[in-house]
């Protein structure tokens, strides 16, 4: 299957689910490979966060699943925890860890292996309307988990449609 026609299938997939979630998620951004050989690029990202699990005064913590694929055709697809914490004034800040497959679209942006791990901190703003805005921060690694570790870092601005 081609990685383009993969990412809209699932992407287009987590919008047809969306009537039950807290939000989905675009993201557009740039991709910075640490490795020297790697093509820094363009990446769109997709998300879907569900209802959270856990609500309290300063967090909530629900099940999220991301997808995203670069100009290069790299492509990652994990899932993992999600955590929000309010601030004042309809601000907040997002992390959330993902672990998941990635499949490079070239040798030169090879991260070392298939499993990577997103981990990912933001801050955002919630809108009148729902939805919120927010620039955020990835990082994908194999943790170390294989002998090659050279790791990507993306800049996302991120649009979070309400549900």
């Amino acid at each position: 299957m081609d990685i383009r026609a993969g990412f809209l299938s699932i992407g287009f997939g987590l919008l047809a689910g969306a009537a039950q979630a807290q939000s989905v998620i675009l993201g557009l951004g740039y991709a910075d490979f640490s490795s020297s050989r790697g093509n820094d690029t363009e990446q769109f990202s997709i998300e879907y966060h569900h209802t959270p699990f856990h609500e309290g005064n300063k967090m909530s913590l629900s099940v999220g699943v991301s997808a995203s694929a670069t100009a290069e055709d790299d492509f990652f697809l994990g899932a993992g925890v999600v955590a929000n914490f309010p601030l004042k004034n309809n601000w907040f800040i997002e992390g959330s860890v993902m672990p998941g497959y990635y499949d490079a679209g070239s040798v030169a942006n090879d991260l070392g292996s298939e499993f990577e791990i997103r981990s990912l901190l933001g801050v955002g703003r919630t809108l009148a309307s729902g939805d919120s805005i927010s620039i955020a921060l990835t990082h994908r690694s194999n943790a170390a988990t294989a002998t090659n570790n050279p790791g990507v870092n993306t800049l996302l601005v991120r649009y979070h449609f309400g549900f």
